[in-house]
């Protein structure tokens, strides 16, 4: 029978789960994300999981010690100098003046075709 319906999680899974050392939902959840989603299949996993003998479930002083003792953390590599990088050079760019010189074939094309059509205006 499914236990999770969101994660398709059964009852024979949550069992293998508490066989492999989960005592807790949250231990289930962290093995199948069962529970972890709309979380209304907690209390049936919490019922599948039962109370089990205090020897089995709760780590002993030795486990916590181990657990809770910082592990050495290597030395930090040394960091090497910062490069120092040459400002950057400012540039100072002319705006050219604009080019101000007539076309002549255009203008004269303009003025015969200006010519062409006042003329027939007129007529």
């Amino acid at each position: 029978m499914y236990v999770c319906h969101c994660f398709g999680i059964t009852e024979a899974q949550v069992h293998a789960h508490k066989e492999a050392g989960a005592c807790t939902p949250r231990e289930v959840a962290s093995a199948c994300k069962a529970g972890t989603d709309c979380g209304s299949c907690v209390r049936r996993i919490q019922a599948l999981l039962g109370r089990e003998p205090a020897a089995r479930c709760k780590p002993s002083r030795e486990d916590l010690q181990t657990r809770l003792t910082p592990t050495a953390k290597p030395a930090p590599a040394a960091r090497p100098a910062p490069v120092s990088r040459p400002a950057p050079a400012v540039v100072a760019v002319a705006t050219p003046a604009p080019v101000t010189r007539p076309v002549p074939a255009v203008a004269a094309a303009v003025g015969k075709a200006v010519g062409t059509v006042s003329a027939s205006v007129a007529a």
